[in-house]
């Protein structure tokens, strides 16, 4: 699907956390040049998320702010969305505690459909019920927030 240029790079950021995704469930396939060990997972996933999610969820809660009563199909989404970013906070935070794979599978499953709720509702949501001014404000927003 193509994205509003105002939303792309956030929706491009979901491919490498997507695959983390797929990496941390339980009986994952072996990806190439990704570990395989659960350790190894582990140190990824924690690396992945500090170096880029945590970044990504900012932007994303940053962005929802400026979307608030707009329409009251998004307010609701908007707080499921940010109710995830809290369990998958709670949930890589959980990692450091106990590196097991009921763990990583409930991470991966949670990221998984958290990012696919995001694509298939939050997006198509801003992008019907944000005019050309709204979707270049978030545009600016989210480039002058870029770091990577």
């Amino acid at each position: 699907m193509k994205r509003h240029p105002s939303l792309a790079h956030l929706s491009r950021d979901h491919h490498p956390a997507l695959i983390l995704a797929q990496l941390l469930k339980r009986n994952a396939p072996a990806y190439k040049g990704m570990p395989t060990d659960t350790a190894g997972k582990v140190a990824y996933a924690k690396k992945l998320y500090l170096s880029e999610l945590i970044t990504h969820f900012d932007q994303e809660e940053k962005m929802m702010d400026m979307l608030a009563a707009i329409d009251p199909q998004l307010d609701v989404l908007i707080k499921e969305i940010r109710a995830e970013h809290v369990q998958i906070r709670q949930l890589f935070s959980g990692l450091e505690k106990g590196d097991t794979i009921e763990a990583m599978d409930r991470l991966g499953n949670t990221l998984d459909q958290h990012i696919r709720k995001e694509e298939r509702e939050l997006f198509p949501l801003i992008e019907k019920n944000c005019d050309s001014v709204m979707m270049e404000s978030i545009e600016k927003l989210l480039t002058d927030d870029r770091i990577f």
